[in-house]
């Protein structure tokens, strides 16, 4: 993982790995990025929400969760934003990375894909990092002054609380979709049967 350290100068750290397996390479959260946690579904769905080159940071899939690279610090302003936000209290699969963390290091860009097709638990980038940009100008920050792109925006990415309000949204359209398929039955015409309700011009 030179690739990292050496050109990206990101700190790098190994995590258990499988059972038997030597320790897995992973990136440290806190010093120079944390990162956001969703479900893969709600990670998917702020790719489309946000398709502007450079709107987002980094993004990485490891298994069913996607990873967001946010500014530092930014897990630690994650439960305040979200109360800011009208979405304290609400059950949200929603979490960040911050300072002493680790996220599993996807492989290089140019390879990772190769990598998943033997190991399709391996993590890859969906959005890699800018090769010779500083990842602290291309991540999602809660206060986003003095950074410049070009004409139509490209290149500057969307505030924190844009984008944890965008991602508290996705997640809990999931978990709304999820609550709805376990009781089918709620509102269907088949439920009012068994239950005697069904409109009197039926049931007369």
């Amino acid at each position: 993982m030179g690739w990292y350290e050496d050109e990206l100068g990101w700190p790098v750290a190994g995590m258990p790995g499988p059972s038997g397996a030597p320790p897995a390479p992973g990136l440290v959260t806190g010093v120079r990025f944390d990162a956001l946690d969703v479900p893969a579904e709600a990670g998917y769905a702020l790719l489309g929400r946000f398709p502007r080159p450079g709107a987002l940071g980094p993004v990485a899939l490891d298994g069913r969760r996607v990873r967001l690279l946010v500014a530092a610090g930014s897990a630690e302003e994650l439960p305040g934003l979200l109360e800011w936000l009208d979405w304290g209290g609400i059950p949200l699969d929603l979490s960040a990375l911050g300072s002493g963390r680790l996220m599993r290091a996807p492989a290089h860009p140019e390879w990772g894909r190769r990598e998943a097709a033997y190991d399709r638990t391996a993590p890859v980038w969906l959005r890699p990092p800018r090769p010779g940009a500083d990842v602290e100008a291309t991540v999602p920050a809660l206060h986003v002054t003095g950074r410049t792109g070009g004409a139509d925006g490209s290149g500057v990415p969307i505030g924190l609380p844009a984008l944890v309000a965008a991602a508290a949204t996705a997640c809990h359209r999931i978990a709304l979709r999820a609550r709805a398929q376990d009781q089918p039955w709620a509102f269907s015409y088949a439920s009012r049967i068994v239950a005697g309700t069904r409109p009197r011009s039926l049931t007369s």
